[in-house]
């Protein structure tokens, strides 16, 4: 799996989902004007351009794993203190943020547990630790009908409904298990429309995340095969797809 390509290839893939996520995440923090915020994980900057809408550049910061989406999103947001770093080891002081939030990401940290603690210890005692992932386990992740696909083709796939904070409930055992008190749970819905076929598939062509790292591994047959019985199960163009995901907020101290 991998998360080292373009920018642009995530935008397509998957960026159309968490743009419009990012707002609905963001209402969920209540932010108010004074805090300080931290976007974990922020990939391109979807939800660190939201904070930084609501904030200020001068009150959010943000880290992500991949240089090319660290360079992307420092791009979009001069002035955003934003640096390369893995959740699990954020190059932050203690007690330094009001709010860190993860949109779309407990599901690959290394270690999921590891990686909210370490957003615990950034913020601030009475602060927020945030975190939304998709509905893998329970289908109704936007990737859902391409998982569906590839299950019906092929029992063994390694798939995504098993990824930590995929399944209900598991996010607040996380937040639970990482310090964090007062949770509260909630889902998210985002609806895309698709005006052709093209328009879902081709993004899953561009090698991103499990799915397109799943696709990139078949030889042309089957990749074939795999389009086509995506094309059986989706409904005819223009359709809409609409993506769950699981949202959970705690309280450090």
């Amino acid at each position: 799996m991998s998360f080292a390509v373009a920018p642009d290839a995530y935008e397509r893939y998957m960026g159309r989902y968490s743009e419009p996520l990012a707002p609905a995440f963001a209402d969920s923090l209540r932010l108010r004007d004074g805090q300080r915020a931290l976007d974990v994980g922020c990939g391109p900057g979807a939800l660190t351009a939201v904070l930084v809408e609501r904030l200020g550049s001068g009150a959010v910061a943000a880290v992500d794993p991949s240089e090319p989406f660290v360079a992307a999103a420092r791009s979009r947001l001069p002035g955003v203190d934003i640096r390369h770093a893995a959740a699990e080891h954020l190059p932050f002081d203690d007690d330094g943020f009001d709010v860190a939030a993860a949109q779309l990401v407990v599901h690959f940290m290394a270690d999921a547990t590891a990686g909210l603690t370490e957003m615990a210890r950034v913020t601030r005692t009475g602060g927020v630790v945030a975190a939304c992932v998709w509905d893998h386990a329970g289908g109704r992740g936007p990737l859902s009908p391409l998982w569906r696909a590839v299950y019906d083709l092929d029992t063994d796939a390694p798939g995504e409904s098993d990824r930590p904070g995929s399944r209900e409930g598991e996010l607040a055992e996380l937040l639970t298990a990482a310090g964090l008190r007062d949770i509260r749970s909630s889902e998210l819905h985002v609806t895309i429309a698709y005006p052709t076929f093209a328009d879902w598939w081709d993004p899953m062509m561009l090698g991103v995340g499990p799915g397109g790292t799943y696709i990139a591994g078949l030889d042309d047959d089957r990749r074939a095969a795999l389009r086509a019985h995506c094309a059986e199960l989706l409904p005819p163009a223009p359709f809409e797809i609409t993506g769950v995901a699981w949202s959970a907020i705690g309280v450090v101290g």
